[in-house]
Parts: structure tokens; C-alpha cells; sequence
């Protein structure tokens, strides 16, 4: 073995964990300056390179170095598997290239937010399973979809994924949603009437004209959400979080309100004769 003092003109050869590379000193220093890559090939260091060949042998798995020289040429981060992001993260962490192990945390967040949209079943399936009984689409990541118009009356949509999905004007009568996640989603005149939204989140919902009388919305997240007009005749809140949410003009008659929190809820307008008030806080 020989000791070279590496310039900044330098070609060099890696062989790392037996995968051979060339490269150059701009390469490895100038993407991501702070990373022990540019620390050991900044002419700083001393560097043992093999006598025969002229390799500098770092003990690492080869498999993505490609990817890690393709970044520090390019900047770009590579198209891979979930799995094979991981992979790759640690090595990027090893050489503690900053920029990569951001990049790769964008991705994998990108994909994850991708995900969660992915609906696993269509209007047409949906349809399809309204016309047997017992509809139960319990857990299911329905995300996004039209579902407008449709009759889903005692439908099980418990612990499902209802973010962004049109439920406008559909015959919702007797339906569960129990723990959904419906975020954002849109029930604008639809008949909730009898509905269990018991802990339900539907923070930011737009529920505008919809009948909800008798619903259960019971330890629900309503917050920012709008209940215009909306029919909430015997309805139970309790438990209830209404920050910011507007119930302008609602038919809230003999709803069960106790002790709810309505010191920044919107409500002018609405009817509250003969409803339980006990303990609610204006």
C-alpha cells in the first residue's frame, strides 16, 4: 500500500465493500461539502489507496454507492422501491450526506400522503354493494370519491377513510360512521337523520342543509366545520368539539348540548328552544 495526497484535479477509484467506482474530487466534495465523503477527498487527509490498481477501499456495502454518486452529480434522488429507500438512507446517513437524507424523507412523506388517497374501491363498487344487505365497508379507505345522490341508508362506513369524499344530497338515514376519518368531506342536504358519528373526525366537513335529526355526534371533531342551516332536531353533542364551527341558522330544538363549549362556535340565528343547555359555556 502507498499514500497519496489527493488534489483537487483527482480522478479517483473507490472500490467500496468490492463494487469498483470512478470519480472525480468535484463529485465528492462539492454537492454536499459537510459530508465525510468531502472530508476524506478534500486534499485534507491522507488516503491508502492500493498499490496495484489505485483503489481507496471503504468498508460498505456497494449496492447503492451508484445512487449516492448519481445524487452528488445530479441532485436528484432515485426512483426505488420503499425498501430500497431505507436501504439507501442508511448509507446516506453513514457518509452523512444531509441533502440526500432530506430528499429521501420527502419521497417516502410524498408516497406515504399518496397512500393514503389510494382508494381501494370505486362509485361503480360501491353501487354494486348497495344492492345487497347489510353494507358494511367498515376500515375502508374510500378517500375522495363521488358518492353523491347514492341511497347508502344503514350503510357501516365505521373506522373507514372518508377524507374528501362528496356525500352531497345521498340518503345517509341510519348509516354509522363511528370513528371515521372525514375530514373535509362534503354532506352538503344530506339525510343524516338517525346517523351514529360517535367520535367521528370531521373537522373542516361541510354538513350545510343536511338532516341530521336524532343523529349521535357524540365525541365528534366538528371543528371549522359548517352546519348551515343544517336540521340537528333532537340531536346528541355531548362531548362534542365545535371551535369555529358554524351553525348559523341550524334547528338545533331539544338537541342534547350539555356542557359543551360554544364560546366560539357561530350561531346566530339558530333555534334552540327545548334544548338540554346544562353547563354549556357561551
Amino acid at each position: 500500500m502507498k499514500n497519496l495526497q489527493s488534489d483537487l484535479s483527482s480522478v479517483f477509484r473507490l472500490n467500496i465493500g468490492g463494487k469498483k467506482f470512478c470519480t472525480t474530487t468535484d463529485t465528492l466534495t462539492q454537492r454536499e461539502p459537510d459530508s465525510m465523503l468531502a472530508a476524506m477527498f478534500s486534499g485534507r487527509h491522507t488516503l491508502c489507496q492500493d498499490s496495484d490498481k489505485g483503489y481507496v477501499f471503504v468498508d460498505r456495502d456497494g449496492k447503492h454507492f451508484r445512487h449516492i454518486l448519481n445524487w452528488l452529480r445530479d441532485g436528484v434522488v432515485p426512483t426505488l422501491e420503499e425498501y430500497q429507500y431505507s436501504e439507501l438512507l442508511r448509507e446516506a446517513e453513514y457518509y452523512q450526506l444531509l441533502g440526500l437524507i432530506d430528499g429521501i424523507h420527502a419521497v417516502l412523506n410524498e408516497k406515504k400522503e399518496v397512500d393514503e388517497f389510494r382508494t381501494e374501491l370505486t362509485r361503480t363498487d360501491i353501487i354494486k354493494c348497495i344492492q345487497s344487505e347489510k353494507v358494511r365497508l367498515r376500515g375502508v379507505n374510500l378517500s375522495g370519491l363521488d358518492l353523491s345522490k347514492l341511497d347508502l341508508s344503514y350503510v357501516d362506513f365505521s373506522y373507514a377513510c372518508l377524507k374528501n369524499v362528496f356525500f352531497s344530497r345521498a340518503n345517509l338515514q341510519c348509516a354509522k360512521f363511528r370513528d371515521v376519518e372525514a375530514e373535509a368531506s362534503i354532506f352538503h342536504n344530506a339525510t343524516l337523520r338517525e346517523c351514529e358519528f360517535t367520535g367521528a373526525n370531521l373537522r373542516g366537513a361541510l354538513l350545510a342543509g343536511a338532516c341530521l335529526q336524532s343523529a349521535n355526534l357524540q365525541d365528534a371533531c366538528l371543528v371549522d366545520s359548517s352546519l348551515c342551516g343544517a336540521d340537528l332536531r333532537t340531536a346528541h353533542l355531548q362531548g362534542a368539539k365545535l371551535n369555529n364551527a358554524n351553525l348559523k341558522g341550524a334547528n338545533l330544538q331539544r338537541a342534547y348540548l350539555s356542557h359543551l363549549n360554544l364560546r366560539n362556535t357561530h350561531l346566530e340565528g339558530a333555534r334552540l328552544d327545548g334544548a338540554n343547555t346544562v353547563g354549556v359555556i357561551r
